[in-house]
């Protein structure tokens, strides 16, 4: 009989325990993990907290720039082709330029005010595809990469922007900007990073890598983004004064490149703390690529850090176009000419 009581009471506290195991894996919601900080290895230095926070959180909601949608481009003929669907079009010039042609049903929506726009205005993620537009493409990537690393996943900018769209805007944007001013001043030699040195400091406050992005978000839209670009005569007028990375597979840094530039290899830079460290956070950085996308969408990543990083507007196309264009075949280089423009319609208000 006490065997049997025994074992009664054995199976009663093994179902118990069952059940409690069950009632805390089951409806609620899992805690997260604490996160671990980010890896140091023996080629690096000290990451200050705020930077090793925002590291782990992009990190571990996505890792968008060593993905496969970085940068996230895309064509004005793919644009056209989904007008009338469920696809939304901002775009970022001034309003007299807006003026004066856009692509149908286009919103004019001011850079700074992009955050509040998302949050409040509109629901991102009921459309199927948000295309960011301006000028030339730039300003529409460095808007994108934000918003990408924000969350917003279904963000892309126009390649070219409205000069991809139609010759009448492309005379007074890419068209003009095209150069072949500084081809006799590249350079052949081969340039070594900086010394490894922190991140900048964030100063937010925040506490939670989350904290940290958002904060960040607002800080870097609120600062627009007039100080985030430059131009190929500024760099080649003093190369010393800045950092220029160069941001290009080897072959195309082999052929000549921006007088004191150092190469940074695509997809193996960004969110890589040995790589990252090596880019000096007291000084300004100027990002180059072939066309000016790929920089935009860097240089707002190492904007959000708070680095003092600029692109280089139009890229290669400003400074050696001739040369892109003679060897386009192979190198793969991609020069603006007009077989880019689409020549589509567009309205007026």
């Amino acid at each position: 009989m006490i065997k049997h009581f025994r074992t009664f009471n054995q199976a009663i506290v093994f179902i118990m325990a069952l059940f409690l195991v069950s009632c805390s894996g089951g409806n609620q919601k899992k805690q997260p993990a604490a996160a671990s900080p980010v890896q140091i290895s023996a080629n690096t230095v000290a990451v200050n907290d705020e930077s090793q926070k925002l590291l782990k959180y992009l990190e571990e909601t996505g890792d968008y720039v060593n993905g496969r949608n970085f940068p996230s481009l895309i064509k004005a003929s793919a644009v056209n082709k989904e007008l009338g669907s469920n696809i939304h079009i901002i775009d970022l010039r001034d309003p007299k330029a807006f003026a004066k042609g856009h692509i149908k049903g286009a919103v004019n929506v001011e850079f700074s005010k992009i955050p509040d726009y998302f949050t409040n205005v509109i629901k991102p993620f009921g459309y199927s595809k948000i295309v960011m537009v301006c000028y030339a493409g730039q300003i529409a990537s460095y808007t994108t990469s934000l918003l990408r690393l924000m969350g917003y996943g279904n963000v892309y900018a126009l390649r070219w922007g409205m000069s991809g769209w139609n010759k009448d805007f492309a005379k007074d944007s890419w068209l003009a900007a095209v150069s072949d001013k500084f081809e006799n001043q590249l350079e052949l030699t081969e340039n070594q990073k900086a010394p490894l040195s922190d991140f900048p400091l964030m100063n937010t406050g925040k506490t939670t890598g989350e904290e940290i992005m958002a904060a960040r978000f607002k800080s870097v839209f609120a600062e627009g983004y007039a100080d985030a670009f430059t131009s190929a005569e500024k760099v080649f007028e003093q190369p010393k004064n800045f950092y220029t990375i160069n941001y290009e597979r080897k072959d195309k840094y082999d052929a000549g490149h921006i007088p004191g530039a150092v190469r940074y290899k695509p997809n193996g830079t960004l969110g890589i703390v040995s790589e990252m460290e090596s880019i000096p956070s007291g000084k300004e950085v100027d990002v180059y690529c072939g066309t000016g996308h790929n920089s935009g969408f860097v240089t707002a990543y190492l904007r959000l850090f708070g680095y003092n990083a600029k692109t280089l507007m139009y890229g290669n196309n400003a400074f050696m176009h001739k040369t892109m264009v003679e060897k386009k075949e192979k190198l793969s280089w991609l020069p603006f000419t007009e077989a880019e423009i689409d020549n589509l319609s567009y309205v007026k208000n």
